[in-house]
């Protein structure tokens, strides 16, 4: 008895916390798509895949549902974004779908440690320096 209600505790507390990537989809074409885009177009918003490659989906909630809290932050000199009347569920899960749409994030990225290689002379085949250098 005691595991299954524990099971039941943690299925209904990730669900509230995660968003819904389908749910963020209908939330997306009612109230996202008429500003952005999905996989480019235009639009007077980013293109939401460029925004899933850049931002946290914390940040993606976040500005959604107070877009005058971190325009400055986010590099924008005017904030032009409304603010939207949804509930926080429905912040959390666009932000699911936005996130969802690139696997890979830029802030993912790590930075290689630097290589050193051996410049040989090509005459008498003799190595001269080491020189690091960054791939």
């Amino acid at each position: 008895m005691r595991k299954p209600l524990i099971s039941l505790i943690l299925l209904i507390s990730t669900t509230t916390l995660m968003g819904n990537v389908e749910a963020g989809k209908k939330v997306y074409k009612e109230n996202c798509a008429i500003c952005h885009t999905v996989n480019g177009g235009g639009g007077l918003g980013p293109d939401f895949n460029m925004v899933a490659y850049t931002r946290h989906k914390e940040e993606i909630a976040q500005y959604a549902k107070d877009p005058y809290s971190l325009y400055k932050a986010f590099g924008y000199s005017a904030n032009a974004m409304p603010t939207l009347p949804l509930e926080d569920k429905q912040f959390k899960d666009v932000a699911e779908y936005i996130s969802s749409l690139q696997p890979f994030k830029k802030w993912m990225i790590r930075k290689r440690p630097s290589k050193e290689i051996i410049v040989k002379n090509e005459e008498d085949n003799e190595s001269i320096e080491a020189k690091k250098i960054k791939k």
